[in-house]
């Protein structure tokens, strides 16, 4: 499970910013709440919350970039530049990047990435049994013009270290050569909707991709249809029909298309619309479970901004709620989410909120047990929404 993750001079943030999952005994929490494998006390849910332009997306997007980075940056072009932007003030500068999570067998793993768009200036992985030790340690040589790696027990050949490249972590270069480590270390999955720019925007190709993962995936298909229609859409059933085209000619190949189709019951009659023809609400609806369950499947964490786009704020509960529920995340799934909707702070304690602020064109982000004065007896919502808390529009 995601105990935390940390980064600065990343888009709008400059300083270092710390993003905890960890609860105390002192956090009096009404759910969403899990003892993770290594027995540390973690929420399976953050809301970030601020006012438009504030940084929220910024604070989900740095560990979406690092999940990538960590897991697919070998299959990049060898000079591409690595795909993040540094803030604008700081543009010559280093940013920073450390994540803490343990796996299923309690085992705790802190990875820590320093880089410039161009190159990766030190990177390291450490592991906890008894005390925190390094796994491996990689820093650039500016003199050698090489890098100096350092390792304990993780399994790659010192001649295949030797050659990784600028633009890549040393652990998705070791998955290339089958490191049992590296693979484990990569299997921390992320799920986001997020892209380098940003959400990622809802279009007709996004609804035909969650369609055929849902064709393919029998189980949450079944899982998907039964809370779609129990979220009052209209919807009495989803079915996902397959259309094949006549093969090309130049190719032979016909291209398999999967769409959704939802079934309405009206006056005694059931009838079929193309899911084109339903609201946005129901196809955001549909997108987002493509998001959220197979991170329950698997106890992933779900990184999605603006979590209530086109959905009403009454929405919001039963979703999270599938994050709370140890029928429906039985793995101990996470998900941090970005969320305009002070309706979510009648939910949730002040430590499972993240506020942003942004001031002189830099972002800076608190958790809502760190407010001086605010206390688990008072009402998050009413001080919110009374600006006490900060993070809201300056109008």
């Amino acid at each position: 499970m995601l105990l935390s993750y940390a980064f600065s001079n990343f888009h709008s943030v400059a300083e270092r910013t710390v993003v905890s999952m960890t609860l105390t005994e002192r956090d009096n929490v009404h759910g969403w709440d899990r003892v993770s494998p290594c027995g540390q006390r973690v929420t399976t849910a953050m809301a970030v919350m601020g006012a438009n332009g504030a940084g929220k997306t910024t604070l989900v997007k740095a560990l979406a970039f690092l999940a990538y980075f960590v897991r697919f940056s070998f299959d990049m072009d060898p000079k591409a530049e690595i795909p993040y932007m540094p803030h604008l003030g700081l543009r010559d500068s280093p940013s920073e990047f450390e994540v803490e999570a343990d796996d299923d067998q309690g085992v705790r793993w802190r990875y820590v990435l320093r880089t410039t768009p161009q190159r990766v200036l030190h990177e390291a992985l450490y592991r906890k049994g008894g005390r925190m030790g390094y796994v491996f340690v990689r820093d650039w040589n500016e003199a050698s013009q090489a890098y100096e790696v350092k390792q304990q027990d993780f399994g790659l050949a010192p001649s295949e270290a030797a050659k990784v490249r600028p633009n890549v972590s040393l652990i998705s270069w070791a998955q290339q050569y089958g490191v049992e480590m590296a693979t484990h270390v990569a299997g921390f999955i992320v799920m986001s909707n997020l892209d380098f720019l940003g959400r990622e925007r809802m279009e007709d190709s996004t609804v035909l991709q969650a369609a055929e993962y849902f064709a393919n995936n029998e189980e949450l298909q079944s899982q998907m249809r039964a809370l779609i229609t129990s979220w009052d859409l209209g919807l009495s059933d989803v079915r996902i029909h397959k259309y094949e085209s006549a093969p090309t000619e130049r190719s032979g190949e016909s291209k398999v298309t999967w769409v959704p189709w939802g079934i309405h019951n009206a006056r005694g009659a059931s009838f079929e619309l193309p899911f084109g023809m339903e609201s946005s609400g129901t196809q955001t609806a549909l997108v987002l479970l493509w998001r959220l369950l197979p991170a329950l499947a698997v106890g992933a964490v779900a990184l999605i901004d603006e979590l209530e786009a086109d959905l009403h704020p009454h929405m919001i509960e039963p979703i999270l709620q599938l994050f709370d529920a140890p029928e429906s995340n039985p793995h101990g799934a996470q998900i941090i989410f970005t969320c305009q909707s002070p309706e979510v702070l009648k939910l949730l304690h002040r430590a499972q909120v993240m506020f942003v602020e942004k001031i002189h064109c830099e972002s800076t982000a608190y958790r809502g047990d760190e407010v001086e004065g605010l206390t688990s007896a008072q009402n998050l919502y009413g001080k919110y929404m009374a600006g006490a808390l900060g993070a809201v529009p300056q109008i």
